[in-house]
């Protein structure tokens, strides 16, 4: 293992924020609530799509396109326009998960400079963050539509290096997503996993530098 990263960079939605209740926003407009995994997949798949055809286009605007799309065909208890407008905004009422805040709060004390990178909206992270009090832990709230492309292509990786001052090489990512790990990993940054559901990592992503089911067992490992 190389020398201790300065600056650790952590993906926003499901790795910091809880994104479960998105489901009772579902249930709510009259949706069952396994459409809300369906439809964040389907989200993503199209994000990567443009960014591997070079192109790109805002987290909510694709989501409230793919909304559309997912709800078509269901007997919603309002008019689609408006049944997409509520689990959209759901985004702005979550939480983080349990083990987030403390973990933060000991990496920050320990010296590491913190930074977010986000496929959605700088907005969403500064709501999420200054709802649970850790904002001020965090230097930058980076996101992709300041950059060209989505992660997980090389281009937001080095935006992110970039504006923090630093190599990629000086750079720690931890997600919950085995693509981005694999992303990040292969711009030259190292990578925790943070694992919440003890699931498998797939083997044709280039492996974690940690694997962590809590971001206070990572703290543990960096400072020792």
């Amino acid at each position: 293992m190389n020398k201790t990263p300065s600056v650790i960079v952590f993906d926003v939605n499901e790795t910091l924020s809880d994104m479960s209740p998105l489901k009772t926003r579902f249930v709510d407009v009259g949706a069952p609530d396994y459409l809300a995994r369906v439809w964040f997949a389907a989200l993503l798949r199209d994000g990567f799509a443009l960014a591997a055809a070079g192109g790109s286009a805002k987290f909510a605007v694709i989501g409230a396109d793919v909304l559309r799309e997912v709800l078509r065909d269901v007997a919603l208890t309002r008019s689609l326009d408006d049944a997409v407008t509520h689990v959209m905004d759901g985004f702005a009422g979550l939480n983080l998960h349990p083990d987030i805040a403390e973990g933060i709060r000991t990496l920050k004390g320990a010296g590491f400079r913190l930074v977010t990178l986000s496929n959605g909206s700088a907005q969403v992270a500064h709501a999420l963050l200054t709802k649970a009090e850790i904002r001020e832990a965090f230097e930058f709230l980076l996101t992709v539509e300041d950059t060209t492309a989505w992660k997980p292509v090389r281009t937001a990786y080095n935006y992110a290096a970039d504006a923090s001052g630093v190599q990629p090489a000086d750079m720690l990512l931890v997600a919950v997503h085995p693509w981005d790990i694999h992303g990040a990993s292969r711009a030259g940054m190292r990578s925790a996993w943070l694992n919440r559901t003890a699931a498998v990592y797939p083997s044709y992503f280039t492996a974690p530098d940690y694997t962590v089911s809590t971001l206070n067992e990572l703290a543990s490992r960096l400072l020792t």
